[in-house]
């Protein structure tokens, strides 16, 4: 069953011996990420610091920090359990008219626990404040030497397209200037980008952020879903149970009802303000840079809230198993529109966008070069600055496996290379957002490939000396 919210959670955590509670008073500027980053870098538990320094809300870090904790929170026994049934849910959509109506039968039944429900009373709105709200009083991180601030780094950012009204949840990270304002650091690719792009300048666009969320709602926004799905349908498909929302108190938008804190508030566009630099997940500082200002009019929360943070910086760190519940949860997808991938691995030392290994049934001339191209047609695949094509009994899981195929490449013959958008945060393009790709194909070539010396075997033992060998060994218990 889905944890209905983070205290529940923690209880659990704490039960497993996979949480420890903090009570020595810490700071959150700097200590806290001292901490959490040793924990984390020794694939330690989850942390609640119960006393952070002059703040009196208790900070909670490394929540998925570890496959045992992914394990209870998404309630599976192995990662490649997300992607069971996935295609399906994609599938899924509001009918037109009665015909579509009843064709969706058999998959809205399959599907009925996935779509919000509204409630008029949550636990997020158990202490409300439109008078003199104070993002000053959460106990936000300074995480890193250089960052310009305190950030916000666990958000889930809440808007409605101004023309469609679909709604859009979208992880942002935002600077703390003062007690009533903080940047919003959406990337120009984003949804929530777009929705403030198409908004009427002189009419403010209501954003709602919730912080600590059920673990799983927090995680949908980060998945890159197709355009014009709503991660709430991801999170209630995931969870096979309905996220409760409850209308905010202070502008047009629903938000999830077991959150911890609800910042309410809007965006003018237009009004921009230096954010960063930012100690990021790619283990650089990204530079500061102009972004939109948020203007918060409310903060809700529970009587007990938990403050919900994670620290990104040199990896690994805790984005690792985000980064592996999504690579998991979409491989389906992915396997759909390209049925020749065997499997794919986008490894945390490539920071998720630099690297990508994938695994091919290779069927023909040149086919390496097409799934490169695919993928970087594939939504934000696009981002994969490097791909790596192998045959399909290379385990791209196994690095050492990797690297040993590596070797097998001419470079002027193998490799790739392209422009187009590259990840906002890609320090290395010569130009912002727009760089070049390099794809190559590590796969054994072909005399109709132009190599016509016969591509050397693997040395491998016959299956007859290893069978019997492995009856030896085990009475010699070597």
């Amino acid at each position: 069953m889905p944890f209905k919210n983070l205290q529940d959670l923690v209880k659990h955590l704490e039960s497993k011996k996979q949480l420890i509670q903090i009570k020595e008073p810490v700071s959150p500027n700097l200590e806290i990420t001292e901490i959490t980053d040793r924990v984390v870098k020794k694939k330690g538990p989850a942390l609640l610091f119960q006393n952070p320094t002059d703040y009196s809300f208790p900070v909670l870090t490394n929540l998925y920090g570890s496959l045992e904790r992914i394990r209870s929170i998404f309630d599976i026994q192995e990662l490649d359990d997300l992607g069971k049934g996935f295609a399906r849910f994609l599938e899924i959509a509001p009918p037109k008219g009665w015909v579509e109506k009843l064709k969706l039968l058999p998959k809205l039944k399959e599907a009925a626990n996935i779509f919000p429900k509204s409630v008029k009373r949550a636990p997020c709105q158990e202490i409300i404040n439109t008078e003199n709200p104070d993002l000053t009083q959460l106990p936000v991180l300074t995480c890193w030497p250089e960052d310009g601030g305190p950030f916000i780094t666990l958000p889930v950012v809440i808007t409605r397209h101004p023309v469609t009204g679909k709604r859009n949840l979208g992880m942002y990270r935002m600077q703390i200037y003062d007690k009533s304002t903080a940047g919003l650091h959406w990337h120009i690719h984003k949804d929530g980008a777009d929705h403030y792009r198409e908004s009427a300048p002189t009419k403010p666009l209501p954003v709602a952020v919730a912080l600590g969320p059920d673990p799983i709602t927090t995680y949908c926004a980060t998945a890159p879903l197709p355009d014009g799905m709503d991660e709430l349908f991801l999170s209630g498909f995931l969870r096979q149970k309905p996220v409760e929302l409850v209308k905010c108190v202070t502008c047009d938008l629903e938000v999830p009802a077991e959150s911890q804190f609800v910042l309410e508030g809007y965006v003018t566009r237009g009004e921009l303000k230096t954010e960063g630099p930012f100690g990021d997940h790619t283990g650089y500082y990204s530079p500061a840079d102009t972004y939109p200002v948020f203007h918060l009019t409310a903060i809700t929360h529970r009587k007990d809230p938990i403050y919900p943070a994670t620290i990104v910086g040199y990896p690994p760190m805790e984005d690792q198993w985000l980064g592996k519940v999504t690579e998991r949860l979409f491989l389906p997808l992915i396997k759909q529109q390209l049925p020749e991938i065997v499997d794919m691995n986008l490894p945390v030392e490539g920071c998720f966008h630099n690297l990508c290994f994938v695994s091919i049934q290779k069927r023909y001339p040149g086919h390496a070069q097409k799934v490169m191209q695919a993928i970087w047609g594939l939504g934000q695949m696009m981002f994969s600055k490097m791909i790596f094509v192998f045959d399909k009994d290379v385990d791209v899981q196994d690095i050492p496996q990797v690297l040993f195929h590596l070797g097998n490449v001419d470079p002027g013959r193998d490799i790739t290379r392209v422009k187009g958008p590259v990840d906002a945060l890609d320090h290395a393009s010569t130009l912002p957002h727009v760089g070049t790709k390099m794809g190559m194909d590590c796969t054994a070539k072909w005399p109709t490939e132009g190599y016509d010396r016969g591509w050397p075997e693997l040395i491998k033992m016959s299956p007859d000396i290893v069978s019997k060998i492995d009856k030896i060994w085990n009475r010699l218990g070597l």
